[in-house]
């Protein structure tokens, strides 16, 4: 939590406000004039950015959790993504305190529902997988297998997937594994171009 950074943009007396209250000195504080600077640091980083309703466009951000604050009451905007609070001015420092408080742990909780593996990402939450601005609707069970692939490094055999996947004993006489990979390897090469998602060797499959 200590590590997360607050960035405030295009209002310089709320920063100065924040940065000298007791309230926040757990966390860093940052200023930024320049928007492009301020969203290109805030999606590398640990940030919480804090945008002013007259400083942002229909900006589309999706990365990074933020607060919207306004001089009228709005309803959440789509546009931003899900890690958003708004706040309605005038308010108490307490009440954004909440504000930020609350979105560090939605930022949390969607962090743990991500599995890196490879160049794809799998949200387990949303049952996708995701890669350059692409993504890809899964089923359950082609989650639990990707899963499987992330903490395994080395090739898994039809038994071990069977057994943990589909609670099969190894002496089931059954396709279900080859299907669906055959099937999810049709997808993936559909949706991303990739022909050799899911590869395999005489130890079994790999990513």
């Amino acid at each position: 939590m200590g590590s997360l950074t607050i960035s405030i943009f295009a209002n310089k007396i709320f920063f100065e406000i924040i940065k000298e209250m007791k309230l926040f000195s757990k966390f860093k504080i940052k200023y930024y004039e320049d928007l492009d600077l301020c969203l290109k640091e805030a999606e590398k980083e640990n940030q919480l950015v804090v945008f002013f309703d007259d400083s942002l466009n229909n900006i589309k951000i999706n990365n990074f959790p933020l607060i919207l604050i306004t001089k009228a009451s709005r309803s959440m905007d789509k546009a931003y993504g899900l890690l958003q609070e708004n706040l309605k001015m005038p308010f108490s420092i307490l009440d954004f305190e909440k504000k930020v408080v609350l979105l560090i742990a939605k930022n949390k909780f969607k962090e743990n529902s991500l599995i890196y593996l490879g160049d794809y990402i799998i949200d387990k939450n949303q049952r996708k997988i995701k890669k350059n601005k692409l993504d890809l609707q899964l089923s359950e069970k082609e989650v639990n297998f990707l899963i499987l692939f992330s903490k395994n490094e080395k090739p898994v055999d039809r038994n071990f997937v069977l057994k943990n996947v589909w609670n099969y004993s190894s002496e089931s006489e059954t396709h279900t594994v080859e299907t669906h990979i055959h099937r999810l390897r049709k997808k993936i090469f559909e949706k991303f171009g990739d022909n050799n998602f899911i590869k395999n060797n005489n130890k079994g499959y790999y990513i």
